[in-house]
């Protein structure tokens, strides 16, 4: 996902000045570290459930003062560096958007991605 280009796009709403004073963005990369253990990471397969993530970001979009959410969820075999997950949330005002973010990014990583990593050993 291009970031500049995403935020441009959602400007184009004649509805965006009305409705949003805050974009909060998430960009999850792989860690070339295993947050269990702290062991080397070479590789990550990665599968996103893309049913359970729109339903998420439906659900997010509903609350109060969210004017839009947009997710990219990356599949397959990564390595690290590589961007895993985008999340954009576009909304009214800071108290509304920035816990809108953190549950919806809590739920994307509980709900609709598990991931596998690779160790290096």
């Amino acid at each position: 996902m291009d970031i500049s280009k995403t935020i441009a796009e959602l400007k184009k709403d004649p509805d965006f000045a009305n409705n949003v004073g805050m974009v909060l963005v998430h960009n999850g990369i792989v860690r070339g570290w295993s947050r269990a253990d702290g062991a080397a990471i070479c590789q990550m397969e990665v599968v996103s459930d893309l049913d359970k993530i729109e339903q998420i970001r439906q659900d997010i979009e509903n609350m109060d003062g969210i004017f839009k959410v947009v997710i990219e969820a990356r599949s397959g075999l990564m390595i690290p560096g590589d961007d895993v997950l985008f999340l954009v949330v576009a909304g009214d005002i800071r108290e509304n958007v920035k816990p809108a973010l953190a549950l919806l990014l809590d739920r994307v990583k509980a709900e609709g991605v598990s991931k596998k990593e690779v160790s290096s050993k």
